[in-house]
């Protein structure tokens, strides 16, 4: 047989791949095997000091302790030595690691042969002492194959040499002083046998080992790729946030300038034809406008900061007023835009999150139903109200279900038909829905439809309470409004629009500037950017501008939607708007603001630009 069959058949573990990996998996294997070593050092001592002295009483019990001393002090010096030695292997790395294995390998070695010379007393002990050394000693041979790893050439050398002279000692009557009889070979047969057995068992405790060094090995290796991966994926989301800001922010100004310009226009007296022309202008700024929100609903998400603020809704109510809204989009497709709900469905719930939730929903439904209706019907079941928005669409294929509410992701959409979106509505929705801590199901058969239901607990139906107070504010005629942008073109179509609303408008591009027109004429209100040119931001500019007029009430308008510019924003207890603005929401927002009282302080904000 050859060396590798016999090694195999002993039960070591060959290593696998090629000749670099195959020695780096050995020199592995030696350096855990050392460690094993000096970890058992500590366990080895005490049973076969113990055992040793066993043997010393029996040796000196007719007066003569001379030998058997001198042979305790030398078990004693091996333990000692040997306890110092595998103690230290582990970690020198002046000597080479086969080196340290050999000098291992030496003082089991050592250890065998000392306690084997013991096999010498036995000449004066009487049959029954010497079945109590030989139990003694291959008891001490099988706790060896623990105490050794199972490395089957180190247990090899502390068990040859006390079986040997074990057997040696039995066959020949211990020198000639006992009888050899036939229980005497009987018994030396056996243990060969034993030792044999022992061996085995060595092997597979050997291999187990190896394989448990190299499975974890294994892990380490696994750990470090996932830990890579990780590391990798977050890299890409921060790199996509990047993206999806700065991407926003570029498209926002100019969006913004449309969106001002086209209002403004709206508020004039023209002929039918132009009306009609800058009503699809503004329809299709607002589609633009639309996808612009997702991007920032994203950002949000990411940032962290959404929050959840609950309060009483009447679901019936503020579902007209939903219906009434897309009831124009339903029926440019000549789609049938259906509502059943009861006028009393009280809820609590965030209303602005719940309307992002319910608007994603329904525009979805209308975008990929191309004939028949859509549904939104509320109806109540025991303690909770669940609301469900129906459509006769292209439906969800079960295999696509649990990827639809991945980001940019769509059904049936390889063209990216612009029409549809950027397919961030339902991840959108899958984020507000687990903040809301509201449950979402979907029913879907591809090509006859969908079924999106959300579940609320139901309050009493206290509908006063529920109805949302509707925008308070001053007239906005008259107001003297403070606009810093320095985007000249936001800050001309800014001018336009304000001033057709009635307000007396200044427009400027620095802080230096907005300061020396608020210490001529203390504004109303001030509109300011939130990035500005330079070492210059909206934020130093409102602390600027309110240590020359204190509680100036203002709004922070940007387009950039970075997490950490949210951040900022939220910290400084700032009102935030986004580009593009609609009039409603601009001047609902400076309503609300002057509504408001007086302004707190901002907190002093790093601002990276």
């Amino acid at each position: 047989m050859s060396t590798s069959g016999w090694r195999e058949r002993l039960g070591f573990v060959r290593p696998e791949g090629d000749a670099t990996e195959q020695a780096e998996q050995k020199q592995l294997l030696q350096h855990e095997w050392l460690l094993l070593m000096a970890r058992q050092r500590k366990r080895t001592p005490i049973p076969v000091f113990l055992s040793s002295l066993v043997i010393v009483a029996m040796a000196g019990h007719g007066g003569a302790w001379l030998w058997p001393g001198a042979w305790l002090l030398l078990m004693v010096g091996t333990l000692v030595l040997r306890y110092q030695v595998l103690g230290r292997l582990p970690e020198m790395p002046g000597m080479a690691l086969t080196r340290r294995v050999q000098w291992a390998v030496g003082m089991n070695l050592l250890n065998g042969v000392v306690l084997a010379v013991s096999l010498g007393f036995g000449a004066d002990f009487s049959d029954y002492e010497r079945m109590v050394q030989i139990v003694l000693l291959l008891g001490m041979c099988a706790g060896s194959v623990a105490s050794s790893g199972g490395h089957v050439f180190c247990f090899l050398c502390f068990l040859a040499p006390i079986v040997a002279a074990t057997c040696l000692a039995w066959l020949t009557g211990f020198g000639g002083v006992h009888p050899v009889r036939w229980q005497d070979w009987l018994l030396s047969v056996l243990m060969l046998c034993f030792g044999f057995l022992l061996t085995r068992l060595a092997a597979e405790v050997y291999r187990v080992f190896s394989e448990s060094v190299l499975i974890r090995r294994q892990q380490l290796h696994s750990n470090r790729q996932l830990l890579q991966a990780l590391r990798q994926t977050e890299q890409a989301m921060q790199a996509k946030t990047r993206f999806l800001a700065s991407a926003s922010h570029d498209l926002r100004q100019p969006m913004h300038t449309l969106t001002l310009l086209g209002a403004t226009l709206l508020r004039r007296r023209m002929d039918e034809d132009s009306r009609r022309i800058v009503n699809n202008m503004n329809l299709a700024i607002e589609s633009l406008s639309t996808q612009m929100d997702a991007l920032l609903d994203i950002s949000k998400l990411d940032a962290e900061v959404v929050h959840v603020n609950p309060r009483l809704l009447n679901l019936g109510q503020w579902l007209g007023r939903l219906h009434q809204e897309f009831l124009p989009a339903a029926h440019r497709k000549r789609l049938e835009l259906t509502l059943t709900a009861p006028q009393m469905a009280c809820v609590e719930t965030d209303p602005v999150l719940l309307e992002r939730v319910v608007r994603n929903l329904i525009d979805n439904a209308i975008k990929y139903t191309q004939a028949g209706q859509v549904s939104i019907v509320l109806d109540r079941r025991g303690e909770m109200w669940r609301l469900s928005i129906r459509d006769t669409g292209v439906g969800i294929a079960e295999d696509e279900k649990h990827r639809i509410f991945e980001e940019f992701y769509q059904v049936g959409n390889k063209e990216r038909n612009r029409e549809r979106g950027l397919g961030l509505g339902l991840s959108i929705v899958s984020r507000l829905v687990d903040l809301m801590d509201v449950n979402l199901e979907l029913a879907s058969t591809a090509g006859l439809g969908s079924c999106f239901t959300l579940s609320f607990e139901a309050v009493d139906d206290r509908v006063a309470e529920c109805q949302a107070a509707g925008p308070h504010g001053r007239n906005l005629q008259g107001l003297r409004v403070l606009v810093l942008d320095d985007e000249e073109m936001v800050r001309v179509a800014m001018h336009a629009l304000l001033s057709e609303c009635g307000c007396e408008v200044d427009c400027v591009g620095t802080t230096r500037e907005a300061l020396l027109k608020c210490m001529r004429h203390v504004p109303d209100i001030a509109l300011v950017d939130y990035r500005l040119r330079g070492t210059d931001d909206g934020l130093s500019a409102i602390r600027s501008l309110r240590n020359a007029a204190p509680g100036l009430p203002a709004l922070l308008i940007s387009g950039d939607t970075a997490p950490e510019r949210l951040r900022d924003a939220q910290t400084a207890g700032l009102r935030l708007l986004h580009k593009p603005l609609t009039t409603d929401v601009l001047i609902a927002a400076i309503r609300e603001e002057l509504a408001s009282g007086a302004a707190a302080p901002i907190p002093v904000v790093s601002v990276a630009l």
